[in-house]
């Protein structure tokens, strides 16, 4: 069985690393699989793709920045990919991200109408069944229900600082988006599954297949992490992130750093240089790190995890820390709360930064300890990744 997966990034980020976990286990089991991704490097792994260069990325940025059109840029690009999957001839596409100013979705989506051949794709966010954004839920705006247009969200990515085109972006999408044969959705929580449902994809078969992680790099680890920033006496409330913005909640950070006393410190990975310098005192920031052993390392050092997204899909970084023993707190936001019981951490109301401070001082008066083994259980039970590709597996070999 030959299976080429596309997604905007390889083996960086979640769903990265979600594609080349799929991946090396295809491979391992004697099947040929081959990735093509957009952006950035792909380390340590065979049969890759690079779709375009670092010109063809600038001016489809520059398109939806100005004129709203992200995905409707990278034409020749998008032209030449698809010379080389007539050449590989796949028996299953998977496609991931298709967002990302790598791929052109008019033309790709037209040669998929006529490919005939069996698509499986996974939505990690909604960015395929809006006018414009990825996400939607945290600006309560419910027009993709019926139709995109006057986006709210025009200024967040794909950000467009100038035109407003996601009336006729969501017109294009319906249209390229249906009546495609042999095509199943994926998503990774119930509740993008039940957004799928009132949208103009709900005509597609749905699974639901949550993410996994590598529990031999995502596990409780030694480090020196502690007194290399002279953390010992503190109880840590730590923050990850590929890319901190308003949805991740950068600024519940800052508003949770005024109610610390003096033995409690926040870290924060995923940071930018700018957004280090203006930390206060008591939030110490790292930059990004694709180290997923420095990580894990982060993750069990620290007292407990907090994940204050408005909106996220079903965030791995929960899953990591749960698999290096910290307990989770979280927003009752999007699907971040679907992998959170009473056992390994607490849900609360979006925005409650004082219902926050008390539970992670529940927390603190607790112990990690008593949380300890529970989320390391639930981990093994639910979250392996190769539960996740088993699953993937078996759609698979039933199209096989």
């Amino acid at each position: 069985m030959r299976i080429l997966q596309i997604n905007t990034v390889c083996g960086t980020g979640s769903t990265g690393r979600i594609v080349v976990d799929i991946h090396k286990s295809l491979c391992e089991k004697g099947h040929e699989s081959i990735i093509a991704y957009g952006r950035g490097k792909c380390y340590n792994t065979i049969n890759i793709i690079k779709i375009g260069n670092t010109l063809d990325f600038y001016i489809h940025a520059v398109k939806t920045r100005l004129f709203d059109l992200h995905g409707f840029g990278s034409r020749r690009v998008t032209e030449s990919f698809l010379k080389k999957i007539v050449e590989i001839n796949p028996d299953i596409i998977h496609l991931h991200n298709m967002h990302g100013y790598y791929l052109n979705i008019e033309i790709l989506f037209r040669f998929l109408k006529s490919y005939k051949k069996p698509i499986v794709w996974t939505l990690h966010d909604c960015w395929p069944f809006t006018g414009h954004c990825a996400h939607f839920d945290y600006a309560d705006c419910k027009k993709w229900q019926t139709h995109c247009q006057n986006c709210p969200e025009k200024r967040s990515y794909p950000k467009s600082v100038c035109f407003d085109n996601s009336y006729r972006n969501f017109e294009k999408k319906r249209t390229l988006f249906s009546n495609i044969d042999n095509l199943t959705l994926v998503t990774p929580s119930i509740w993008l599954s039940s957004l799928l449902k009132i949208s103009f994809l709900r005509d597609y078969p749905i699974r639901v297949i949550n993410n996994g992680i590598d529990l031999d790099i995502f596990k409780p680890r030694e480090s020196n992490f502690r007194e290399r920033y002279n953390l010992n006496k503190h109880f840590i409330i730590l923050g990850v992130a590929s890319v901190w913005n308003r949805r991740k909640g950068f600024d519940t950070f800052l508003k949770l750093s005024k109610l610390l006393s003096e033995d409690e410190k926040i870290v924060l990975v995923g940071l930018t240089k700018k957004q280090k310098k203006s930390l206060p005192v008591n939030i110490l920031g790292i930059e990004k790190t694709n180290n997923a052993e420095q990580l894990a390392e982060i993750y069990t050092a620290s007292d407990v995890f907090f994940n204050p997204t408005l909106e996220d899909n079903f965030p791995t970084t929960n899953l990591e820390a749960m698999a290096c023993g910290t307990p989770v707190i979280t927003y009752n936001t999007g699907g971040s709360p679907e992998s959170i019981d009473e056992n390994i951490g607490f849900i609360v109301e979006k925005e409650d930064i004082d219902d926050l401070y008390k539970k992670a001082d529940m927390i603190k008066k607790r112990t990690k300890k008593l949380y300890w083994k529970n989320c390391l259980i639930k981990s093994k039970e639910k979250y392996d990744k190769y539960r996740m590709i088993l699953e993937y597996a078996s759609m698979y070999d039933a199209y096989w």
